[in-house]
């Protein structure tokens, strides 16, 4: 009786055995394989191998591991003892500005006033007459003579076109006579409210506006048709992928660009982890604020859940709001671009209604202004885990750098404003308050995180350059030895999270994006050296070979 009680015992548990055996899991899309894998992920910081299915990495380990995933169908990546990292992000940059510095005149790197000319002169000659031209990125703190020019030069050279050309941080642009005659711009205009018109010693405008005050002249430049604003777009796409950019941190953009944005993203032209703030328009904000933050839209190309705002200028243009007059111009302590009140209403507004608000705030009177509305409206609405950020936070006065951690701010900054404003910086502030500028390591150790970024176009586009300044402190030339201020420098594992996961924290796709780990996109570059361990001045010699998002190839180095 016993014996036959267990053969039906056996019997009935041979089928259960059976499916209790582990299936085995589909085959992946993707491995990448023959790697030196940087994850950014703390709990398995390196690997050599990972493993991607339905655009997304399902597997990270060794090289033995993923080939248990491979496939009939499965593509092997052998990247040949190359470096992988994540998909790198900029934490701020300007998407649609990225997209129409490509179509203006470029005047990056001018040494003087006669090249900016020369440059805009020679556009003009394919140009017809009457049409207006664009140009951006003259800087006259790279000049010998470093006073803003005047417009009489530029007028007399190209007196056939109204011209428009904008400074390199877009705080600031330079007009001829034909434009400020289509804009009215006269000795009897007045400066708008957190704007400057500069003007000669009889009254009359030089042709060069600050802050708020070159609206004067922009809105009468016509807007370009929407053909050209989308194919503009798709070649700032491609750039971005070209230098290991899978997304961007687009620091405040129109509802029609955001229209645009999103019908890209429908047509499956973006290819992009485009994260949208709004532009400070009050029916934008009223329509947004109705609909509701909205995440990962198209296969996760979009997300509409934050609002830009701005506080202040420039340091450049002497536009930044300071708590003390500048060292160099003992009468001018900069412009507030907003009331303090419109600051603290929209943050109100937007903890209501679960939107994050990242608002421009340069000077050290520009970050303590956006604090102290930032804390008035999380006091009146206690929220956690709001992620309210401040964007650039350059000049911070050392009684408000441990606000950031208790107010549970974060700090967006871009490490290559400091290797570009470092050579005259100390000149605007005096050698007490530059301690305070781009203060990375004071930042990190009062608790906080600092997404970077480049803030294209004001900057180059490519990551790497804010990488080596994170970790150098130096420019291309490896100037100054040792570092300027090296003290706050971060480390390569900081500079590499800020450029990965912590842009994804302050945007809310901490889940989805920011390591190489089980679940997330996979958005991964690969490199021809180890940013990780080469000495930090090769590090912008370094070349991106293949950029991919959600598993595909957008970027392909052509072979020599």
């Amino acid at each position: 009786m016993r014996l036959r009680f267990a053969f039906a015992l056996a019997a009935l548990s041979a089928p259960a055995l059976l499916s209790a055996q582990p299936t085995r899991p589909a085959p992946a899309d993707l491995i990448v394989t023959n790697a030196r894998v940087y994850t950014a992920d703390e709990a398995r910081p390196l690997a050599e191998a990972f493993a991607v299915r339905d655009g997304r990495v399902v597997f990270v380990g060794s090289r033995q591991e993923a080939d248990a995933l491979k496939g009939s169908a499965t593509r092997v990546l052998d990247a040949a003892g190359r470096t992988v990292i994540p998909g790198m992000v900029d934490a701020h940059g300007h998407f649609g500005g990225l997209a129409q510095k490509l179509r203006a005149v470029d005047l990056v790197g001018t040494r003087s006033y006669d090249e900016v000319i020369a440059r805009v002169v020679e556009r003009a000659k394919t140009t017809p007459k009457g049409t207006w031209i664009q140009g951006r990125g003259w800087d006259q703190n790279a000049w010998g003579d470093t006073r803003f020019p005047t417009h009489e030069k530029l007028s007399a050279a190209l007196a056939d076109h109204p011209v428009v050309l904008e400074r390199v941080d877009g705080h600031a642009t330079l007009v001829n006579a034909a434009g400020m005659k289509l804009a009215d711009l006269t000795a009897a205009t007045k400066d708008p409210t957190g704007g400057k018109v500069l003007r000669d010693a009889q009254g009359a405008p030089t042709g060069v506006l600050i802050d708020n005050a070159t609206n004067i002249v922009e809105r009468k430049v016509p807007a370009p048709i929407a053909a050209e604003t989308r194919a503009a777009i798709k070649d700032a796409i491609s750039l971005m992928h070209s230098v290991g950019l899978v997304g961007v941190h687009d620091a405040g953009a129109s509802r029609a660009s955001i229209d645009l944005y999103e019908q890209m993203a429908q047509a499956k032209e973006l290819n992009l982890r485009l994260y949208v703030m709004i532009g400070d328009d009050s029916s934008a904000l009223a329509h947004y604020m109705q609909v509701g933050p909205r995440s990962a839209l198209y296969d996760g190309q979009v997300w509409v859940r934050a609002i830009k705002l701005y506080a202040d200028g420039a340091m450049g243009s002497r536009g930044a709001a300071l708590l003390e007059p500048y060292s160099d111009d003992p009468n001018n302590t900069g412009l507030l671009l907003s009331a303090p009140a419109h600051i603290r209403d929209v943050a109100d507004r937007a903890l209501k209604a679960g939107f994050q608000v990242n608002t421009h705030a340069i000077g050290d009177r520009g970050n303590r202004v956006v604090l102290d509305a930032y804390e008035g409206a999380l006091k009146a609405n206690p929220t956690a885990d709001h992620r309210f950020r401040v964007e650039h936070a350059q000049i911070i006065n050392y009684d408000d750098i441990p606000r950031f951690a208790t107010l549970g701010v974060i700090p967006s900054m871009q490490a290559s404003h400091q290797t570009s404003d470092m050579y005259w910086i100390g000149k605007r502030l005096g050698p007490t308050r530059v301690l305070g500028a781009y203060a990375w390591r004071s930042l990190i150790n009062s608790g906080v995180i600092i997404p970077n970024g480049s803030d294209f176009p004001v900057e180059d586009v490519n990551p790497l350059i804010s990488f080596h300044a994170a970790i150098a402190r130096q420019d291309a030339r490896d100037w100054p030895a040792g570092g300027w201020f090296p003290e706050q420098r971060m480390t390569r594992e900081e500079a590499l999270r800020s450029m990965t996961l912590w842009p994804a924290y302050a945007a809310f796709q901490e889940k989805d994006m920011g390591t190489l780990t089980p679940g997330k996109y996979a958005d991964f570059v690969v490199l021809d050296q180890d940013i990780m361990r080469v000495p930090a001045e090769l590090v912008l010699k370094t070349k991106v070979i293949a950029t991919y998002v959600g598993g595909k190839s957008v970027f392909e180095a052509r072979k020599p």
